[in-house]
């Protein structure tokens, strides 16, 4: 009968304080092991949230890196501080207010024109995406080559963290985004029919309905839904 092989542990320090962690977790997963608990800064738990930015430094290299908590495994003699949130202004305009113009974007976030191309923000990216190769389009006045480049973006603000040019870059691609959805992606006419419809005051009796019904009751009227595609008739839509 073959025997499970022994677990093999490793040291790391977490704010100046050693301890034993099995080797191959995750730094999220070795922290909880240790006895910590992640009431902020978790999120989703599995990369795809960037609610986790750690800072680490690994022995003998003097270099400072950064990563997500869910996603890096831990390593021996690893030294791991944890980032509660990588505090950027983001300047939140209305839609109204939006300008197809990387003149615009610049007006809003002029530290874009100090970007070296360095790349430091690309190698931080925990989606690989390319952050530089995004501000450089945004600064040639291709806003929709930009908000391609970085629409997986997370939002963790790790390549902020580590641009020389203190560029925010999740705030400056939320708002190019939202300017290239509204001035170049076309138009959905079924979403613009029903906000007629809720603007007109049509589903309002079947609004006042669903608030007053038990969870239970919505439960099954939602997985009937789900089958048959239609609700029931006394939501009066």
């Amino acid at each position: 009968m073959s025997q499970t092989p022994p677990r093999r542990y490793i040291t790391i320090f977490f704010n100046g304080e050693a301890y034993s962690v099995p080797h191959g977790l995750t730094i999220m997963r070795a922290l909880e092991y240790a006895g910590f608990r992640f009431t902020r800064g978790s999120g989703c738990r599995g990369g795809f949230c960037g609610a986790c930015p750690v800072v680490y430094r690994l022995p003998g290299d003097y270099k400072i890196r950064v990563g997500l908590a869910c996603q890096t495994p831990v390593e021996d003699g690893m030294y791991i501080s944890l980032i509660p949130y990588v505090p950027l202004v983001e300047y939140v305009r209305r839609r109204e207010e939006l300008k197809p113009d990387a003149g615009y974007v610049l007006k809003l976030y002029p530290e874009i024109s100090r970007c070296v191309s360095c790349n430091a923000c690309s190698k931080a990216c925990p989606q690989g995406l390319s952050p530089m190769d995004a501000i450089q389009a945004i600064l040639r006045g291709d806003l929709r080559k930009a908000a391609e480049l970085t629409f997986d973006c997370i939002a963790c603000g790790l390549c902020s963290l580590r641009c020389p040019a203190e560029i925010r870059h999740p705030a400056v691609f939320r708002l190019v985004g939202r300017i290239v959805g509204v001035y170049y992606m076309p138009r959905s006419r079924s979403v613009e029919q029903r906000v007629k419809e809720i603007e007109s005051g049509r589903f309002n009796n079947a609004f006042v309905k669903l608030v007053s019904i038990d969870p239970g009751s919505l439960r099954r009227i939602y997985d009937e839904y789900l089958k048959t595609g239609r609700l029931p008739g006394d939501l009066g839509v």
